[in-house]
């Protein structure tokens, strides 16, 4: 018997270009930081995405934020520990801008109340690469409140990324769920259909789809909006 849907958030829930996502939102950090902090722009690039493809990997030894500034610390410094509260700042303040970017559907919003209705536990189970702060913003521009979910994963909490099954086990042990309760709702075929190994329905939102590895779609139940609202009032 399913009890919850979980969903990714940019690229399903927030419509959006993950290249152009990326680009926006690195260059307005690198810009701020550069300027307060006097930092070599290719050193600074170098410690954020070494720390991000380092918690890609994490292996639940720490969680992803312990592990994401001790490698950004390896690059820039043992004191770019004190660089946080810079961070904190472009998040309620610069990064806000970045929803120009990105899409919007009020057909999310419309999803998550489904789910509600049907008596379902809606979980936002969004690759944990931000802290709290950053992914709440997201989830506003994508016309939700944070507490519309019953959980939301942030790099402050997890200590495993998509697609390491593992990320997924900790959503369960978090919500007491199995694996056979849930569907998994996402865009990217590698990082969100790979729930369906442990047992979870999972459905592929193809508006913003990724599809790295090239494979066949027609194995997944998939669609955009108006089938992905189909398939959760028959769950």
């Amino acid at each position: 018997m399913i009890k919850a849907v979980l969903f990714d958030l940019d690229g399903t829930l927030l419509p959006m270009d993950q290249d152009v996502f990326i680009k926006a939102f690195s260059g307005l950090l690198a810009k701020k930081m550069v300027a307060l902090k006097g930092y070599d722009p290719k050193q600074f690039s170098t410690a954020i995405w070494t720390a991000i493809g380092r918690i890609v990997k994490n292996d639940g030894s720490r969680t992803n934020e312990q592990l994401w500034w001790d490698v950004y610390c390896s690059v820039m410094g043992q004191t770019g520990r004190e660089d946080e509260n810079i961070f904190l700042d472009f998040y309620t303040n610069e990064f806000q801008s970045v929803a120009d970017v990105c899409g919007y559907d009020k057909m999310a919003a419309e999803i998550i109340a489904l789910v509600k209705e049907k008596g379902l536990r809606p979980v936002l189970a969004t690759n944990p690469l931000f802290p709290q702060i950053a992914t709440a913003s997201r989830i506003r521009w994508a016309g939700m409140q944070p507490e519309d979910f019953e959980l939301f994963t942030t790099f402050e909490d997890y200590s495993y990324c998509k697609p390491n099954l593992k990320y997924y086990l900790e959503i369960m042990e978090k919500t007491g769920l199995a694996p056979e309760e849930c569907v998994m709702v996402g865009n990217d075929v590698g990082e969100d259909m790979i729930a369906e190994n442990l047992g979870m329905k999972v459905f592929l939102l193809t508006d913003c789809l990724i599809n790295k590895a090239d494979r066949d779609i027609s194995v997944y139940p998939h669609g955009g909006f108006n089938e992905l609202a189909q398939f959760i009032k028959e769950l």
